[in-house]
């Protein structure tokens, strides 16, 4: 029986397998389903620091291979998260991570100094792909001085393990991912979705009320996992790999290509027991292989 714990810097999680932000609610959602202090980590919903009432309605899609989502960060602020739901949650056996957005740097550090006073909140993924609104809405994350500037300034304020999600939308995400390391991020998260559209041919009129939305789902994977192997060389500080995660073999793809764990994002939609299967897959992936530990596995990568 292969050693599934792995710790992320200072965090440390039971097995790799965690859930991805936006498609798992606060985890409790997913109690009647499975037993959730089996997961590694629960990337909880999107947190800013003003409640947000999200996107105007058709905001989600489904596509070929995947699905398209404007959401638009709906959640009722971080001092009804402080005060509602991190009573329900802050008892799980098992990292209640919580992802922090923001429209300013200053939006960003107010709501990760909230998260630093919870003791059982053990880390926080920054979610850099959000739009500055000071810019004309271009996301921080597409740009090394936009990313460098929000980690700086919430590292100043957050001293637990921070976790910085990476935006697919870019060029070169290698670049955005030694930027955030350079200013202290612990860990970073890939990939975030990619920027969709869909058309109603019969109203010729866009799908989604914004126009454009958020690509996940398998139709991304191969992105997805080409990423994490060019940040694997790239960066000193662990990867989290997701994007089309929809069994074991996947994330065995992603760790091979350099993940230390994995998050499993849309297909919770489809098989709301798939992390289980995941944990259990890759468990017996170890064992066939001759792997010791799931830690064994990260960046095993056979080149030609």
């Amino acid at each position: 029986m292969a050693k599934l714990n792995i710790n992320i810097g200072e965090l440390e999680l039971k097995n790799p397998v965690m859930t991805a932000s936006g498609t798992f609610g606060y985890g409790t959602e997913y109690a009647d389903f499975i037993d959730i202090e089996q997961l590694g980590g629960i990337i909880v919903k999107g947190t800013t620091i003003e409640h947000r009432e999200g996107n105007d309605y058709p905001r989600m899609a489904e596509t070929p291979a995947g699905m398209l989502n404007a959401v638009g960060l709906q959640n009722k602020g971080a001092d009804y998260f402080v005060e509602n739901i991190y009573p329900e949650i802050r008892d799980y056996n098992t990292n209640m991570i919580v992802n922090v957005s923001g429209s300013s740097v200053e939006s960003y550090v107010a709501c990760a100094e909230k998260m630093a006073g919870l003791d059982k909140i053990p880390a926080i993924e920054l979610n850099i792909s959000c739009p500055n609104i000071k810019q004309g809405g271009m996301a921080f994350g597409v740009t090394c001085a936009g990313a460098a500037e929000v980690v700086r300034a919430v590292r100043k304020v957050y001293n637990k393990p921070l976790i910085v999600k990476l935006s697919p939308n870019v060029t070169d995400i290698t670049e955005i991912a030694r930027a955030v390391e350079a200013e202290g991020a612990d860990a970073v998260s890939l990939i975030n979705t990619m920027l969709g559209m869909a058309i109603n041919i019969n109203t010729r009129k866009p799908v989604l009320s914004t126009i454009t939305g958020g690509l996940s789902g398998p139709a991304v994977k191969p992105v997805a996992v080409r990423m994490v192997w060019q940040t694997y060389k790239a960066v000193k500080i662990p990867i989290i790999g997701l994007g089309g995660i929809s069994n074991w073999q996947d994330a065995v793809e992603f760790m091979l290509a350099g993940a230390a764990a994995i998050q499993v994002g849309t297909y919770n939609f489809v098989d709301p027991t798939v992390t289980m299967k995941i944990i259990e897959g890759i468990n017996g992936y170890c064992d066939k292989m001759g792997f010791q530990s799931a830690s064994e596995l990260t960046g095993a990568l056979n080149i030609y």
